[in-house]
């Protein structure tokens, strides 16, 4: 058994085919984000195993700067995890992690201008793959630009993330709409799901980010 083809099905349901693959990928990026949402700093170790399935999972549905984007998120997981465990004295909760808080003026402006350019650039790039890797990449690549949204503004917003800024999850918000959308006609329907349930974890995240960091007011 190849648990990392998506051709290898797991179970059925209402006519569509569940892959292992699809599913134990969706399962673990919800745990994660979840987690995430908690401000619990197991989310980056739970996050890694995500990535890695996720990796396998869009190479096969030609979602390539979707793949790419997952080798990002291995090295990120890995420093945020060290981040969100070594605080500076002054950045340390009351669990002696690191405390949310918010963006600044330049910052917000840094996720406009990079998300912007990034995303023609990448599209560009993602679109010629096939053309320049015909080895490797067989097929085009779907939705080049609006795959490389989800790709550049997943990338950006991961920095602040990284950071405990609570704006990230506004711009995580976004990107989970847009990927909600892409993956359902891309046929991709378990993780279109997991992509909706992400927006609704993400609206929570800011919340309770917010909140958290309110009670340090009356700490």
């Amino acid at each position: 058994m190849n648990f990392f083809d998506i051709n290898n099905i797991f179970f059925t349901v209402l006519g569509y085919s569940m892959s292992y693959l699809e599913f134990f990928g969706v399962v673990f990026g919800l745990v994660a984000v979840w987690l995430s949402a908690k401000a619990n700093i197991l989310s980056w170790p739970v996050g890694i195993v995500n990535v890695i399935l996720a990796f396998f999972f869009y190479y096969q549905i030609q979602l390539y700067p979707d793949m790419f984007l997952q080798v990002f998120f291995l090295v990120t997981n890995v420093i945020g995890w060290i981040r969100w465990a070594n605080p500076k004295p002054e950045e340390e909760d009351q669990k002696h992690e690191l405390k949310v808080s918010y963006m600044n003026r330049n910052q917000l402006l840094l996720i406009c201008i990079a998300g912007s350019i990034g995303t023609v650039m990448v599209g560009l790039l993602a679109s010629r793959l096939h053309e320049w890797f015909p080895g490797v990449f067989q097929l085009p690549s779907d939705y080049p630009y609006v795959d490389s949204f989800i790709l550049v503004m997943s990338v950006v917003t991961t920095f602040f993330m990284i950071q405990k800024k609570i704006e990230s999850w506004i711009i995580w918000i976004l990107v989970d709409v847009v990927a909600t959308y892409l993956y359902f006609i891309k046929d991709a329907k378990f993780y279109s799901l997991e992509y909706l349930v992400f927006t609704i974890i993400a609206a929570f995240g800011l919340w309770n980010w917010m909140r958290e960091h309110r009670s340090y007011k009356s700490a």
